[in-house]
């Protein structure tokens, strides 16, 4: 007979025995539920307070390595409108 037999009306003394039994354990399990509960929701804390760090280092990273980017970027366009300038300067520039 498994649990699921009690309550699919099976013998009377057996769901009054769970019943009692849960009654009689409650006040036992509940106050070591309680420490066990707030200790998992204290890990969670500390994950997500991890992750959160963790994503705001991430985002760091990505916005210097964008600035890093956009300045080579400027500087290749700088270099390239010099040598454009001093190509037209030179006699060396394209004919119209």
């Amino acid at each position: 007979m498994g649990v699921e037999d009690v309550f699919k009306g099976g013998n009377i003394v057996t769901g009054l025995a769970v019943g009692v039994g849960v009654a009689v354990l409650a006040p036992v399990v509940k106050p070591l539920l309680r420490p066990a509960s707030k200790a998992l929701i204290k890990a969670g804390l500390e994950v997500y307070d991890q992750c959160k760090v963790a994503a705001a280092e991430l985002g760091e990273r990505t916005t210097d390595v964008v600035a890093e980017a956009r300045a080579e970027m400027l500087e290749d366009m700088r270099q390239e409108s010099e040598e454009a300038g001093s190509g037209k300067k030179n006699g060396q520039g394209a004919k119209a």
